[in-house]
C-alpha cells in the first residue's frame, strides 16, 4: 500500500515539474530581448519550486524509506554479529570434541598397543611351553626307542651267544656227551610235569 503511495506521488512530482518547465520554456522567446538575468529567473524559480514540493511532500516518505533501510541494515548487521558468534561457539565446541577426540584416539592406540604387547608375550609363552612339551615327549620317545632297541640288540644278541655257545658245545662234545646230555635234558623235562 506504501508503495503505490511512493509512486503516485513521485508520477505527480513528474508532471507539475513538466508543467514548470513548459511555463518557464514557453517564455523564452521572450526572453530573447529580455536581460540576461530575466531569462534564468524562471529557471531558478522553477527549480526552487520543484525542491520545494520534494521537501514538502517527498520528506517523510523519503525519511521512512531511509529509516527502514537504516533498521533493515543494523537489523542485518545485528544477525550477522549473531549468526559469528554462534560460528566462532560452534567453532570452539568443535575444536575441544577434536581434542577430545585425539585424547581418546591415543588412549585408544596405548590400550591397543600394550593389548597387544600382553598378547604377544603370551603367545611366546605358550609357544615356549609347546616347545617344553615337545622336547619332553621327544626325550620319552627316544628313552622308549632306545630300551626297545635295546632290549632287541639283547634278545638278539642273546639269541647269538646261545647259537655261538651251541656250535661250540656241538664242536666240543662227542656224540656220546650229547646223548647223555639230551637224556638229562628229557628226564628233567619228564620229572617237571
Amino acid at each position: 500500500m506504501k508503495r503505490r503511495s511512493y509512486v503516485s506521488l513521485i508520477i505527480a512530482l513528474c508532471i507539475l515539474s513538466f508543467a514548470f518547465a513548459f511555463v518557464a520554456f514557453g517564455s523564452e522567446e521572450e526572453a530573447a530581448h529580455a536581460p540576461w538575468w530575466k531569462a534564468y529567473i524562471w529557471k531558478v524559480i522553477n527549480f526552487g519550486v520543484l525542491v520545494i514540493i520534494l521537501v514538502k511532500f517527498g520528506k517523510k516518505p523519503i525519511q521512512s524509506m531511509l529509516k527502514q533501510r537504516t533498521e533493515m541494515i543494523e537489523k542485518t548487521l545485528k544477525e550477522a554479529r549473531e549468526a559469528k558468534e554462534l560460528a566462532e561457539k560452534a567453532l570452539r565446541e568443535v575444536d575441544v570434541r577434536l581434542k577430545e577426540k585425539d585424547k581418546e584416539i591415543q588412549v585408544i592406540l596405548s590400550l591397543t598397543k600394550r593389548s597387544g604387547e600382553t598378547e604377544r608375550e603370551n603367545l611366546i609363552q605358550q609357544g615356549d611351553k609347546l616347545k617344553e612339551k615337545i622336547l619332553e615327549q621327544a626325550k620319552a620317545n627316544i628313552a622308549f626307542e632306545l630300551k626297545h632297541a635295546k632290549e632287541a640288540i639283547k634278545a638278539e644278541a642273546v639269541e647269538i651267544a646261545i647259537e655261538l655257545a651251541e656250535k661250540k658245545l656241538k664242536e666240543k662234545l662227542t656224540t656220546e656227551e650229547q646223548e647223555k646230555l639230551l637224556e638229562e635234558s628229557i628226564a628233567k623235562i619228564g620229572g617237571s610235569n
